[in-house]
């Protein structure tokens, strides 16, 4: 992802993506996209949900007892 966003071979060209947007912009509204789909999917498939659940746990328990 790091190498994609240096988008160093649209530097110099000026074509309009929809007749008004730099193509360089362009690529770079979708990068964020693509991004946050990726964060999505990270947060949803790989997040430790055990390891969430334990913390709270612990948290409800210190309530409990002050």
């Amino acid at each position: 992802m790091f190498l994609i966003h240096q988008d160093f071979w649209w530097w110099d060209d000026s074509s309009l993506v929809l007749g008004f947007l730099p193509v360089g912009l362009a690529f770079h509204g979708l990068f964020s996209i693509g991004c946050s789909l990726l964060g999505w999917l990270a947060i949803t498939k790989a997040w430790p949900t055990e390891l969430e659940a334990f913390a709270d746990e612990k948290e409800e328990n210190l309530a409990t007892e002050n």
